[in-house]
């Protein structure tokens, strides 16, 4: 990716369990582009995506947390209430690989956005910042 001039901006979610880019907790932060063993959870919070039936897959090709962080920018964009504990916990935590999405905190420009339910268990003037 270098060689094409890098990544300019990342666009990302998070999972319910801290994940970022399918990169489950327990990633070791240095590592680069790899296949993963997804999570049960982040299989069934997935499955939406899949017709009726359809087999989810157990695995999935993900850039590792090495490429995401080496993205000029980082934008992540967190919805509902179902992501609200998990973003209180990147807020309470220190850099966790127990919580992928803390290594954020170590990125030079990112941006969250989050809506109402998100931000729901962040203190107030943290909230006030993130939500759109």
């Amino acid at each position: 990716m270098q060689g094409c001039g890098g990544i300019d901006l990342q666009l990302l979610g998070v999972g319910g369990n801290g994940h970022i880019g399918f990169n489950e907790p327990g990633t070791a932060f240095d590592r680069p582009c790899h296949v993963v063993k997804l999570a049960e959870q982040t299989r069934i919070d997935n499955r939406r995506f899949f017709a009726a039936g359809a087999v989810v897959p157990e695995s999935a090709m993900t850039l590792g947390l090495v490429e995401i962080m080496a993205a000029r920018e980082i934008l992540l964009v967190a919805t509902g209430e179902s992501k609200a504990e998990i973003v209180a916990e990147w807020y309470r935590r220190d850099v966790t690989e127990e919580i992928p999405f803390t290594i954020l905190k170590r990125h030079p420009q990112t941006t969250m956005i989050l809506d109402e339910a998100a931000a729901s268990l962040l203190p107030d003037e943290v909230s006030r910042q993130c939500v759109v």
